[in-house]
């Protein structure tokens, strides 16, 4: 089996790439990246290809599946930039994968596409995938979800799974989503357990995670077996202001979320931080998922809890912990 995966060198395909390298029906893995890494994994070919402009077909061609992993979350000041890479670039993957025939199409779509919920009870794949047009992320997320409905519709006997996973974290990924959403005056070495002295109790805060290895495994899984669909995917406990203070030994406090809305944004505009106000706005919106068709359908049981995930993150920012590819660079 030939697998091709955009995206190769971040978070999640670097765990994807070490969990098929040890996949017995997976001869060939093909890595496509705007910037080649020096890292070099067995069964792995590096191609340097930019999904917005670059021609597809030559490495699409005898895939036996693609998986679409390739999102870009800078610059959050320029939204047509992020519209053109992740929008029209997901556009431009699945063209090139029906032309070329590609039996199975897998997409890592996110929780960030689904519409709020103003409630703790999970929602199952179901549940719409409208999220607040106001957030970047959210809203190209939604858009591709719209794309892929099209794509299924005109494309029956192309087997797609949409993977909806929680934030996903590792050791290795720390120091690319410090870049991403904290940005340089992020005070790393004193966010491990015990360093932190409040968490913030704000409306809607609770979340889920993974650790970027299990997410990998629902990939593996999803190529693999003959599913199509959508499945959530996230570990368990979900991490909500007082699980998170228990875990960090830090104090809870209840407060309003506008004060700290405002205070991202001053320093959003001021460019301090990567991160945009609204993408906080999106981050409290998002419902609980329920995982249960992951579990019953893919066989997916992770293996690290979500507590494990926050630990590694905290773990890799005092570290300054990476990889040896361009977007983990430590």
């Amino acid at each position: 089996m030939r697998v091709v995966i955009t995206g190769a060198t971040g978070n999640v395909g670097t765990s994807l790439v070490e969990v098929l390298e040890q996949e017995a029906e997976v001869s060939a893995v093909v890595g496509l990246a705007r910037r080649l890494p020096a890292w070099q994994p067995a069964k792995t070919t590096w191609a340097q290809v930019d999904i917005t402009r670059d021609d597809l077909t030559p490495h699409f061609q005898g895939a036996d599946a693609v998986v679409h992993l390739a999102w870009a979350f800078q610059p959050s000041h320029d939204q047509v930039a992020t519209w053109r890479s992740n929008v029209l670039g997901s556009m431009r993957v699945f063209s090139a994968a029906d032309r070329c025939g590609v039996p199975a199409l897998i997409y890592s779509s996110s929780i960030g596409a689904y519409s709020p919920a103003n409630n703790d009870k999970p929602v199952d794949e179901t549940w719409p995938t409208h999220a607040l047009p106001t957030a970047a992320y959210g809203r190209e997320k939604s858009y591709v979800e719209r794309v892929l409905d099209a794509f299924e519709r005109d494309h029956p006997d192309t087997r797609v799974v949409r993977l909806r996973p929680g934030f996903i974290f590792k050791r290795q990924a720390a120091a690319e989503q410090r870049r991403i959403f904290g940005g340089p005056l992020l005070p790393a070495r004193f966010l491990g357990p015990g360093s932190i002295p409040v968490i913030p109790d704000l409306p809607g805060l609770r979340f889920q995670a993974l650790h970027a290895r299990d997410a990998a495994e629902a990939f593996r899984l999803a190529i693999l077996k003959p599913v199509r669909g959508a499945f959530n995917l996230a570990a368990d406990p979900v991490l909500d202001a007082y699980t998170l203070g228990n875990f960090l030994g830090a104090r809870v406090v209840k407060m309003p979320a506008w004060p700290l809305r405002c205070a991202v944004a001053a320093a959003w505009r001021l460019r301090l931080v990567p991160a945009s106000p609204m993408l906080l706005d999106l981050f409290l919106s998002l419902p609980v998922m329920d995982t249960s068709r992951a579990r019953s359908e893919l066989g997916w049981d992770p293996a690290h809890s979500s507590f494990d995930a926050i630990r590694e993150l905290l773990e890799g920012l005092q570290e300054g912990a990476g990889m040896d590819t361009p977007p983990l660079r430590a």
